[in-house]
């Protein structure tokens, strides 16, 4: 364990931290349309999917890190998301993710992709973090999974704290996006290099550690600095909004899987 390898996963553990705030506040919204016990039975079942995924995820990052290919569908997929959810933002007005009509099991495919969609996220956000020279070793490995275990262990017990902050700061949510925009380019720019290399095209793509490390933490200390200049709610409604959330979340959480989707 090096500083290079602490200052990895303390970058991921806030990423993923808002990201899963993301998370719970999608589930939260998504299911409002159903009846309130369904509500409970349709997150007990997301939360479970959720962990299959992420654990699916985890098993999948030996290939992300491993094939030059599919690091690049990952560099253009997280630069799609930061696309997307600047497109949307700006559509929407800030109106936050849409509920969804239909059927109980609608609800609960539609969430799942939705956790997907996360999983992703942790996995190659993890990937890109790390060196070229850290690819195909252990270490690199062991990251890409701590930050896929933090992801799961983020969603169902910290994002309390981040679901918080984005409730009175909604600009980090930007924030976090511009810096998963940094690392889609970082990822992007290290695949063009390994690609000439593999096949003798000449061309000239590196990103220096430095300047990576620079980037993103300019992006996150000036970007903190103007999303928290003015708080969107006062802590009180903040607590008001995320207790009301977290508890809708903790009822499903223990709630047991015993088949029945009728809430009786």
């Amino acid at each position: 364990m090096n500083t290079e390898i602490i200052v990895i996963l303390a970058t991921l553990a806030v990423l993923e931290g808002l990201l899963s705030a993301d998370n719970a506040l999608v589930m939260a919204v998504m299911v409002r349309p159903l009846p309130a016990s369904l509500q409970q039975k349709a997150l007990t079942y997301v939360m479970w999917g959720a962990m299959i995924l992420r654990l699916a995820g985890v098993l999948l990052a030996s290939f992300i890190i491993k094939y030059w290919f599919l690091r690049a569908f990952g560099a253009a997929y997280l630069a799609y998301l930061v696309i997307a959810h600047f497109l949307k933002k700006g559509k929407d007005d800030g109106e936050g993710p849409k509920e969804l009509t239909g059927s109980f099991w609608n609800v609960v495919i539609s969430l799942n992709l939705v956790n997907l969609a996360f999983s992703v996220d942790s996995i190659l956000a993890g990937v890109a973090l790390l060196k070229p020279a850290m690819r195909d070793t252990a270490t690199g490995f062991w990251i890409v999974v701590a930050g896929g275990i933090m992801g799961l262990i983020l969603v169902r017990f910290a994002s309390t704290f981040f679901l918080k902050l984005l409730d009175r700061f909604p600009a980090l949510d930007d924030v976090a996006y511009v810096l998963i925009g940094w690392i889609a380019l970082k990822l992007g720019i290290e695949t063009v290099e390994q690609v000439s290399e593999l096949y003798h095209l000449g061309i000239s793509a590196h990103m220096p550690p430095a300047v990576f490390w620079t980037g993103m933490a300019l992006i996150a200390g000036v970007g903190t600095f103007i999303a928290t200049r003015k708080a969107a709610r006062s802590e009180v409604q903040a607590d008001a909004d995320v207790r009301a959330i977290t508890e809708q979340r903790n009822r499903a959480a223990n709630d047991p899987l015993d088949g029945r989707i009728d809430g009786t």
